[in-house]
């Protein structure tokens, strides 16, 4: 089978492997039929990871169909539709028993600790694969797993309906943010420094936008929410600076969530959270999201058709890295295609 393999930092290669096999009662294996480029993939192939190793098949957003399952396996069969959380968890550590996998002591995430989804076939415990409905498009399903990113953003956000939610960014990440605020009910205020991304917010369902680069974004946050500030605000754009405006636009009892991966210094100090009792609160994949946004797609109260701007087939991997590169304020979520 063929594989897409980073061989180290600004190397991807397409190699050949073995094809997996059933070893484990609760194995399944995976015809990857579509997967999702994200920014973490350009990162590892980059280099600037802190946290994979190589060398790395990448992919963690992909899609599928069970060809074969192990013996213990009741809840798939062959020819299901699935999707794949690539979230590897021990169960058993302390924070695991705490219901937090997503942060579990031995945390593994397929695409970087261990191979990912870009190849022909997939093994994976079955706990880790969902089946979808099959009415679902193989370039949708590929990327249901950044929606879960998102629903677990929202989740740590404690976000209800007729909530005001700060969104510091406009980009890729920002809009899936958004869409899912739009289904639970809040009204979202978006940034960016960009006029194209924040006219894209307005078509994807904001209330309002900023445009960081030429306005002050807490002054105009408290201005939209009757001096008071924001519910709860999202660091979608991780560039220090938004964390501190973040901060600052939020009310006082409100809650800020970060997304930011970084290990620069933020410019926030404790009289900014202590002052407001503010709640500082980290996001990171997803735990257990992954059933609710199965049911947001196949319901159709969730559609990312307008998420998805091109398609590549898999071997043409380094086109389709080039268009994300050269074309960045036109290229959201590219696809990769396993069947030609």
């Amino acid at each position: 089978m063929k594989v897409l393999r980073v061989t180290t930092p600004g190397v991807i290669e397409v190699q050949d492997d073995e094809k997996p096999v059933i070893e484990l009662n609760d194995d399944v294996i995976i015809k990857v039929k579509t997967a999702g480029i994200c920014g973490s993939d350009i990162s590892i192939y980059k280099g600037t990871s802190p946290v994979a190793t190589y060398p790395r098949v990448i992919g963690h957003e992909f899609a599928g169909e069970v060809v074969e399952v192990g013996a213990g396996v009741e809840h798939l069969k062959p020819g299901d539709h699935v999707v794949v959380n690539p979230v590897c968890n021990c169960g058993i550590c302390r924070i695991c028993e705490k219901g937090r996998g997503n942060v579990c002591a031995n945390l593994e995430v397929m695409g970087v600790h261990r191979d990912g989804g870009f190849r022909e076939y997939v093994k994976i415990s079955s706990k880790n694969v969902f089946a979808i409905n099959k009415n679902i498009p193989w370039n949708k399903a590929a990327i249901v797993e950044p929606y879960t990113v998102a629903a677990q953003v929202t989740s740590r956000g404690g976000i209800e309906k007729g909530d005001t939610v700060l969104i510091c960014g406009s980009g890729q990440i920002a809009l899936t943010i958004l869409q899912v605020c739009n289904i639970l009910g809040a009204k979202c205020i978006m940034t960016d420094l960009v006029p194209d991304r924040l006219s894209r917010a307005v078509e994807f369902g904001a209330y309002k936008t900023i445009n960081s680069g030429i306005e002050d974004v807490v002054s105009r946050v408290k201005e939209l929410t009757d001096g008071i500030g924001a519910d709860v605000s999202i660091d979608a754009a991780c560039v220090g600076k938004t964390l501190e405006q973040a901060a600052l636009a939020t009310r006082p009892g409100g809650v800020v969530v970060t997304m930011g991966f970084h290990d620069t210094v933020a410019p926030i100090t404790e009289f900014i959270i202590t002052s407001r009792e503010l709640d500082i609160r980290g996001s990171r994949l997803n735990n257990n999201k992954f059933p609710q946004v199965i049911k947001w797609f196949e319901s159709g109260e969730l559609d990312p058709t307008k998420i998805i701007t091109d398609e590549f087939y898999f071997t043409k991997i380094e086109d389709a890295f080039e268009k994300l590169k050269t074309d960045p304020e036109n290229t959201m979520k590219v696809v990769l295609m396993f069947d030609e």
